[in-house]
């Protein structure tokens, strides 16, 4: 236990046999449960983990997927088992020790304490997280983030893609766990889903931590399209549960707006450029449709600012202490 608190950390694994061995013998003495998800790996991870569930059987929990769900499934199955055993805080760290089990304590006070439900860490708080991370990861990172604070509505949130964090039970309890996100968006999701509650999120810096032995899975092209997409999807759905159906705001009519009228720009800014080529020179490009682009660009954007104002205004609360 940590401070009277009952805590578990859910580690989702795939095909990590060389590493798990690290993951469960460094774990703080603290954490009652080591829920290992075994994401059908086809290498020895489970053979590996069967060891240490039978020297402590009360300790290390094994659960085998029959088939494979990708980090964000694996990870549900894992929040499905510690809401079902009334865990009070439950942790996520990866399978490949890229996590310092030395930050879990950091992460846990803020949810001890009630001064958030949800902790997670931000590698970018590291002072020398720029060096330590690498580039593509690093800038790759920073572009997801800053659209995860648009979908999400925490404004206040970076590092959008690391998987340690910490969830109270009432998080578990309230949240679909499984309707989770199962591939690398899962994070992403499951911010949007806590905005929808109103559930309060602590940014804690931790160590970036590389170089291991880990192998990234990750394709960056096959995520540069996904995750955008995914976060187009979620956004929508936050606006429609959080400020039409739960409740009512004019940000809505913002964002409507700003998005009406900058679609209708696109068309208007096309037409412009093709009436300027047919003619070689400009006379050709009517002064109204000039002032309906400049009408349409500047009261566009200025609409989606004002519905993100009021949205960072709406979601001041739930800024963890």
């Amino acid at each position: 236990m940590y401070r009277d608190r009952t805590v578990a950390v859910v580690v989702p694994c795939h095909n990590e046999q060389l590493l798990i061995r690290r993951v469960i013998e460094t774990m703080p003495a603290y954490v009652d449960k080591i829920v290992i998800v075994n994401d059908k790996s086809t290498d020895n991870t489970a053979v590996v983990v069967r060891e240490y569930v039978e020297k402590e059987p009360d300790r290390v929990v094994l659960i085998d997927l029959e088939v494979n769900q990708g980090v964000g499934g694996a990870i549900a199955q894992g929040y499905i088992w510690c809401r079902d055993n009334k865990i009070q805080c439950t942790a996520v760290m990866a399978g490949d020790a890229q996590m310092d089990p030395n930050d879990l304590s950091m992460l846990l006070d803020p949810i001890v304490e009630d001064r958030a439900d949800y902790s997670k860490g931000n590698r970018f708080f590291y002072d020398d997280a720029f060096r330590l991370i690498p580039k593509v990861r690093f800038f790759g990172n920073a572009g997801l983030s800053l659209l995860t604070k648009i979908a999400s509505g925490y404004w206040h949130v970076a590092d959008s893609q690391t998987g340690y964090t910490v969830a109270n039970l009432r998080v578990l309890e309230t949240i679909h766990l499984e309707g989770i996100y199962k591939r690398y968006g899962m994070p992403n999701d499951v911010l949007v889903k806590l905005n929808v509650y109103n559930f309060r999120v602590k940014d804690v810096p931790i160590k970036p931590v590389y170089g291991v032995g880990e192998k990234s899975g990750i394709k960056v092209r096959k995520v540069l399209f996904t995750i955008p997409m995914l976060l187009t999807r979620l956004f929508f759905y936050r606006l429609t549960r959080k400020y039409i159906i739960h409740d009512t705001h004019p940000l809505v009519l913002f964002y409507f707006l700003g998005f009406f009228l900058l679609a209708i720009d696109v068309p208007l800014i096309i037409r412009a450029i093709w009436r300027f080529l047919q003619s070689h020179s400009g006379a050709a490009v009517s002064n109204v449709n000039l002032l309906a682009i400049l009408f349409c660009t500047f009261i566009g954007f200025q609409s989606l600012f004002f519905a993100m104002l009021f949205d960072m205004e709406a979601n001041r609360d739930l800024k963890g202490d």
